[in-house]
């Protein structure tokens, strides 16, 4: 019988596989929950959506899904471990 407190890895979520209002709210729940630092000046919560948007299409960004959290979240590249 498999251990049930073992952890299991996130899973990538590819952009295609979210419908583009799905995408936008976890982008926009992503930024309203980690307060992500845009530098010197303010920009708009669209411009924000746009500038994370960008980093997924680079791969330097990624959706995960947790499912031990049952969460989804936007996580940088270099935070995974591979």
């Amino acid at each position: 019988m498999p251990d049930q407190t073992e952890d299991q890895a996130p899973i990538r979520v590819a952009l295609d596989d979210l419908a583009p209002a799905t995408l936008r709210a976890v982008i926009e729940s992503f930024i309203l929950r980690e307060g992500t630092d845009y530098g010197l000046h303010e920009s708009s919560l669209d411009d924000k959506v746009t500038q994370v948007l960008a980093q997924l299409r680079r791969r330097e960004a990624y959706i995960v899904f947790d499912p031990d959290t049952e969460s989804v979240s936007v996580v940088l590249a270099r935070e995974i471990k591979t």
